[in-house]
């Protein structure tokens, strides 16, 4: 298993997957196809075996289609066994309440992850 690292677009975030467990997404997510963008991205996810997962997520804008396969993507690492913890560093602008939702919405949806907010300006 290799580490990924994918520069940014204007459509995609840049990702640096680490299978130390360091995972980083950063930029924006409006990819022309979100399936081909997130599905290797997923499947990683599925088979790392880091013990502990510490993700930055710092998305400057998100289309709802990248919602939908971050969110998998997220519950994907919550329930790899492999994990036996699991760090979300939540990035998001300051005034941008739906960002903020987001990331409560997910932190709601996953069991072993533990979330932490960073409001930027």
């Amino acid at each position: 298993m290799d580490n990924i690292a994918i520069e940014s677009t204007t459509n995609t975030p840049a990702i640096n997957f680490r299978t130390d467990g360091r995972m980083l997404m950063e930029g924006r997510s409006l990819p022309e196809n979100v399936t081909i963008f997130y599905s290797p991205l997923i499947e990683w996810a599925a088979l790392l075996k880091a013990q502990v997962v510490k993700m930055d997520i710092n998305l400057e804008y998100v289309n709802s289609a990248s919602i939908k396969k971050i969110l998998e993507l997220l519950k994907v690492l919550d329930a790899n066994n492999n994990i036996k913890e699991f760090f979300v560093n939540w990035h998001y602008e300051k005034d941008d309440e739906d960002a903020l939702e987001n990331g409560q919405i997910f932190e709601e949806l996953l069991q072993k992850a533990v979330f932490q907010y960073h409001e930027y300006s």
